[in-house]
């Protein structure tokens, strides 16, 4: 009886062990892997530049953005083409900001689309000085062309590189 019970459990926690190992297989295993996964079929290629709204005479912490926030340069933000609004879950003021993966000169980066704006032609996403740091250290090439954003679905997401 005592065989019996403990060859069952034994069988129960292999089966369960397995059925773990499955499905992190098929759910890709790193982090990076299912951020590409939850942002497949939603891309958009142009170009990117980067924007710093402060003006003179502007109050501290610089104006505050589509949603709501005020711009800050040291944190993962960005602002999207007015027209890609929807496609970004509206973002509009007062409501949570949603999240984008960035992909550019071989590296990826998940910002936060907390703002909107005509950009100038040929461009889909203005990023701020942090996000734009990452792409181009120097900030001397001032356009990026080739970017690829794809919207994410969730408010879950960490802001900052993907590895």
């Amino acid at each position: 009886m005592v065989f019996r019970s403990g060859a069952a459990t034994c069988g129960a926690v292999i089966a369960l062990a397995v059925s773990v190992t499955v499905a992190r297989s098929e759910t890709g295993g790193a982090h990076s892997s299912a951020i590409v996964d939850t942002a497949s079929g939603d891309a958009i290629v142009g170009a990117a530049s980067t924007y710093n709204p402060f003006k003179p005479g502007r109050e501290e912490g610089g104006p505050n953005t589509a949603s709501g926030e005020r711009y800050d340069p040291s944190v993962w933000t960005a602002a999207i083409k007015t027209s890609l609004r929807q496609k970004f879950g509206g973002v509009q003021f007062g409501a949570r900001p949603k999240y984008a993966l960035v992909e550019a000169v071989g590296k990826k980066v998940i910002v936060r689309i907390n703002d909107v704006g005509p950009l100038r032609p040929g461009r889909i996403i203005d990023l701020n000085e942090r996000t734009m740091r990452h792409f181009d250290p120097s900030l001397e090439v001032g356009v990026i062309p080739d970017v690829t954003v794809r919207p994410l679905s969730g408010d879950d997401w960490v802001p900052g590189p993907v590895g």
